[in-house]
């Protein structure tokens, strides 16, 4: 293995990245020289990879290599898709996220950062049962704004401790580490910030490092042998006004995010929505008050579609330690290394009735 500091010397020759030199001293130890820590690390991690230097380390929730921590604690936020939320703020950036019916028609996102983390995100929104149990079958840091009885249950008089939420039943709120915008109208402005999410878990004491087991990812080889039915267009139909889609891009091998046939972009950046697989899985659903809140059933395991590299195939899904996992014959099935977006719809009408494929 190439030594990394020789290698920044040789970047300061030819280039003016680091202001000091790779002076030596006497001893042969290099001197004035940067802890390669604080490089850029964008940079350092060109700088390396172009030089064949092994990744240090691979996110466990996408499976990309890099040469930084792969230990933190992941955030999952939950964000508004009514109508007036859109376009939001931070989905781009999300390693996973997970879009399932709320109440009636009306989806709504689970967005788990762990690899990175936006500068903006939101609109932030309630918090419901089934979401908070995917929240911690990641080991994440909850983030909601209000929510239903149950959510309100488990996340103050059970086993689900670490979250930050503002509007609260009882007990703490964190109305601090949310902001409401100009912009938008109540309930659909309310925002938060990676600094917020950061000082609210250091002020509650939440730990920020924990060693997350990765899902299942494919080699480079086997991407190449990845078959299936032809899927270039996805369109998943919840109703008139939810009907998330997806378009596949061969020059990038990657998904652009669709709602209502439109292009769903980033609010602040304008960045493009991009997934790398996409898994549908149909779950039991049930109505359980008169708002129209629901039950569901993501223990039970069912039928599915992983959608990757432009094909389909047909999967079988299974709740292990509270992660929602694709598996193939038995065998858990390989993501391509990415981004992750995951639909769940109601197994009446189902996967064949909702789900629409080209």
């Amino acid at each position: 293995m190439k030594n990394p500091m020789k290698l920044l010397c040789t970047v300061t020759a030819i280039s003016t990245i680091f202001i000091t030199g790779c002076s030596k001293s006497t001893s042969g130890t290099p001197v004035d020289q940067p802890a390669i820590e604080y490089v850029d690390p964008q940079l350092r991690g060109e700088i390396l990879k172009k030089s064949n230097i092994p990744f240090s380390g691979y996110y466990p929730l996408t499976g990309i290599g890099t040469y930084s921590e792969v230990n933190q604690r992941a955030f999952a936020v939950m964000i508004n898709n009514h109508p007036k939320a859109r376009p939001q703020s931070g989905l781009h950036k999300a390693d996973i996220v997970y879009e399932i019916l709320a109440e009636g028609a009306v989806t709504r996102f689970l967005a788990v950062f762990q690899s990175e983390l936006p500068e903006v995100v939101g609109p932030v929104r309630s918090a419901r049962d089934y979401y908070i149990y995917l929240s911690k079958g990641l080991g994440a840091i909850y983030v909601n704004y209000g929510g239903s009885p149950e959510a309100f249950d488990l996340l103050q008089y059970r086993e689900i401790t670490d979250y930050i939420g503002g509007i609260v039943r009882k007990g703490y709120a964190d109305d601090q580490f949310f902001y409401r915008a100009d912009f938008r109208d109540a309930p659909h402005n309310v925002y938060t910030t990676a600094d917020n999410l950061l000082e609210g878990a250091k002020k509650r004491n939440f730990s920020l490092t924990k060693e997350i087991e990765a899902f299942s990812f494919l080699s480079d080889e086997d991407m190449k042998v990845v078959g299936g039915e032809e899927a270039t267009e996805v369109t998943i139909t919840y109703s008139k006004s939810y009907k998330p889609g997806f378009i596949y891009d061969e020059n990038l091998a990657k998904y652009q995010r669709l709602v209502n046939g439109k292009e769903s972009n980033d609010r602040e950046t304008k960045t493009p929505i991009t997934v790398d697989n996409i898994l549908i899985i149909e779950a039991p659903h049930r109505v359980v008050d008169n708002a129209g809140r629901r039950d569901i059933n993501l223990d039970r395991g069912g039928k599915g579609y992983l959608i990757q590299l432009g094909v389909i195939q047909e999967v079988e899904w299974k709740n292990v330690n509270g992660r929602i996992t694709p598996y193939i014959d038995g065998k858990e099935a390989g993501l391509v290394p990415g981004k992750t977006w995951v639909n769940v719809i109601p197994t009446s009408p189902g996967l064949e009735k909702m789900v629409s494929i080209k």
